[in-house]
Formats: C-alpha cells, sequence, structure tokens
C-alpha cells in the first residue's frame, strides 16, 4: 500500500536522523532507537511493496488469486482442526 510504503520510508529517514544525531552525542540509547526505526522502516515500506505486488498479480490473473486463497484457507484450516 502507498501508505505503508510513505511510512516506511519516513522511519527509515527518522531512524536515520536519530541514529547519527546519537552518534554524535554518545548517546547509544539513541543511537540504537534510531537503528531499529530504520529496520522497523524498511520493513513497513517492503510490506507496501509486497502488497502492491500481490493486487497487481490478482488483478492480472484473478483465477490464480482465487486458486492461492483457496489453497490458503485449506492449509489454515486444517493446521486450525489438528491444533482441536
Amino acid at each position: 500500500m502507498v501508505q505503508d510504503q510513505v511510512e516506511g520510508a519516513a522511519q527509515t529517514v527518522v531512524g536515520k536522523v536519530q541514529d547519527a544525531v546519537g552518534g554524535l552525542t554518545g548517546d547509544t540509547a539513541t543511537q540504537a532507537e534510531g537503528k531499529a526505526r530504520q529496520v522497523l522502516g524498511k520493513i513497513q515500506l517492503n510490506y507496501g511493496e509486497t502488497i502492491d505486488q500481490v493486487r497487481e498479480a490478482v488483478i492480472a490473473k484473478p483465477i490464480n488469486g482465487v486458486l492461492v486463497a483457496g489453497a490458503i484457507g485449506f492449509v489454515l484450516g486444517a493446521i486450525w482442526a489438528r491444533q482441536r
């Protein structure tokens, strides 16, 4: 989703700035928080890109999308039934 991509990119930038400020001031906690934000931002950015790619693939080939969704539902149902 575009929103996830924008938020992920923003978190990455904020994390880089926070990491740099922590490095300049010698504050390891701020630096570590900045690195964590960068990682989370990249994850969110990649999530948004993946969702967009899946959406485009389903639009291009809707039958494949239905088959994949059915297979996932079947597997999750089998796992759920086994746990009971």
